[in-house]
């Protein structure tokens, strides 16, 4: 059988080889501080009848999961990273940086999934439409009304402090 120069033989075997990242050590702690956050609030109540308990050790891993995403796995699994920095005037400068094509991908998934919560919300194709354009007036026309009827705060009349006998 003779093969044509767009054909492509697969050798699945070569897969494994393409598909291990370069920081596997990055995403371990990637996924181990969510699914431990995630444990914790699962299985909590077998181990403690504390709240509180529960809810620092869950605010602990998701703190640690959130310096994580930001300060090394965003940075080394897909180039985002962000900080903040205050200069000499103490004016706040936020600097992102970011490969062109992750910021795409990433509002096209963000999209579908806003997509996806709405229709989920309004249970139904026939109403979506509808439902989302009603949403949408409703807020910008409560968010345009609200600043042209709001009155100005005043302060407090002065009180007078008049002795009676």
């Amino acid at each position: 059988m003779m093969r044509g120069p767009d054909d492509v033989a697969l050798h699945f075997s070569d897969d494994a080889s393409r598909t291990a990242t370069k920081h596997p050590l990055a995403v371990l702690f990637h996924l181990a501080f969510r699914a431990l956050a995630l444990l914790v609030y699962l299985m909590c109540g077998w181990f403690s009848n504390s709240f509180i308990s529960c809810f620092v050790t869950i605010i602990i891993f998701l703190s640690l999961d959130f310096w994580t995403v930001k300060n090394v796995t965003g940075r080394l699994l897909v180039g985002l990273r962000w900080w903040n920095y205050v200069d000499d005037e103490g004016k706040s400068h936020w600097v992102f940086e970011s490969r062109k094509i992750v910021v795409i991908v990433a509002l096209i998934l963000n999209g579908a999934n806003l997509y996806g919560y709405l229709r989920c919300r309004v249970k139904g194709t026939d109403k979506f439409s509808s439902a989302i354009s009603s949403m949408m007036g409703k807020q910008m026309i409560s968010n345009m009304f609200s600043s042209l009827w709001k009155k100005p705060e005043q302060p407090p009349p002065a009180r007078s402090f008049t002795n009676t006998v």
